[in-house]
């Protein structure tokens, strides 16, 4: 049975229904693009009816009929593409013309409250629903794309690894033996000049070659780890860079601990200081500078784990770019391939360390933090 009130509240809004909904289909933002303008008005009906008729249902009957309008209408908001923020707006609309019409049907206020509670209860539980959703079928639409983001990077990732097997056997054959013959050169003709730089090119070669083997290849068959000094290590870098070094009239500032011992694959550590410190030196020459500069210093992150900082001061790399440099495939140079810091960062982690890194004007970081091997000694 219905109190009065409510007898004259659904007479007044089922006589005056089409003019509320003029006026809250006048008041809405609606995108011109939108795919389903024609379901607005249809929605909002739908919605009203829901209200208009809410004292002849129980409240699960009112959230089952809530809940399946939702349910389409976030599915065509995500279908549209259109911000969820404009539909909330809209809803809200329509419960506030219902509101300003609740002025006019001369019942008492208090009387009102009962049917008020109730409105707000539909509109409350219909945003909920609605919003979420839209919510959730946009994070499906986001994690298909993500998964096929990962899944396109993963197949060009193993296409250039079955490429990379018949690249390298095509390619270091022929290297090797020029290294071979710049051997015997050296030992017939020890005076003779441009040897060293000659073979100090080839060495850089291989070492781009052995980038591309890293991704085909995350363990080499027979390979162990085994300890080795870092401060030789970094030595042997810059003396096999030195050739670039002094083209161009970089200057190195070293400031290491001594003594540290590191645990894990050297060649592929080396790898990294070269890859690090080469892109340094590129920077700096194409960018001119009065006092090109490059800053190689280790400290203790604790009594476990090595930092090691290679800092330039060249130009600074934008903050967006700062952990996208890290990505496959990005690169900004125009032969680029883009795989020189991702490898880098594929090593370091593969040992249990960390790289990240942290560019400001004048001075751009690469940190490399490593696991210390059982038996290093601590620098003071």
């Amino acid at each position: 049975m219905f109190t009065d009130e409510q007898t004259d509240l659904i007479a007044f809004f089922d006589k005056n229904k089409e003019n509320l909904l003029i006026e809250w289909g006048n008041s809405t933002v609606i995108s011109k693009g939108d795919p389903y303008l024609g379901e607005i008005q249809e929605n909002a009906k739908a919605l009203l009816n829901v209200v208009l008729t809410m004292h002849q249902m129980t409240n699960e009957e009112i959230l089952a009929m809530l809940e399946h309008l939702a349910k389409k209408i976030s599915h065509e908001r995500v279908m549209a593409n259109i911000n969820i923020g404009d539909f909330v707006y809209n809803v809200n609309l329509g419960r506030t013309v219902l509101y300003s019409y609740l002025s006019k049907t001369g019942i008492p206020w208090p009387d009102l409250q009962e049917s008020m509670n109730k409105i707000n209860f539909c509109f409350d539980k219909f945003l909920y629903f609605a919003v979420s959703f839209y919510t959730e079928a946009k994070n499906k639409i986001i994690e298909e794309k993500t998964m096929f983001i990962d899944s396109t990077h993963q197949d060009r990732l193993t296409l250039l690894g079955q490429m990379t097997s018949s690249f390298i056997h095509e390619f270091r054959n022929p290297l090797t033996s020029v290294q071979g013959f710049i051997q015997l050169l050296k030992a017939d003709y020890p005076n003779m000049k441009y040897l060293e730089i000659i073979s100090s090119e080839l060495d850089q070669l291989n070492f781009r070659i052995s980038q591309f083997l890293l991704l085909s290849k995350k363990e080499l068959i027979g390979k162990e780890k085994s300890d080795f000094n870092m401060n030789k290590l970094i030595d042997e870098v810059l003396n096999f860079l030195y050739p670039s070094i002094l083209d161009g009239k970089v200057k190195i500032n070293k400031d290491l601990c001594e003594d540290i011992t590191l645990n894990g694959y050297a060649d592929e550590i080396r790898q990294v200081f070269i890859n690090i410190i080469f892109n340094a030196i590129d920077v700096l020459n194409h960018h001119v500078h009065e006092n090109p500069t490059i800053n190689i210093v280790s400290f203790l992150k604790d009594n476990q784990h090595i930092t090691i900082d290679i800092s330039n001061n060249g130009p600074m790399i934008p903050a967006e770019l700062q952990e996208t440099i890290f990505e496959p495939f990005f690169t900004t140079k125009k032969l680029g391939t883009g795989l020189g810091l991702f490898v880098c960062k594929e090593i370091i982690e593969k040992h249990k360390g960390e790289m990240f890194c942290d560019s400001k004007p004048e001075k751009t970081t690469f940190s490399l933090t490593l696991p210390l091997a059982t038996d290093s000694k601590i620098c003071e």
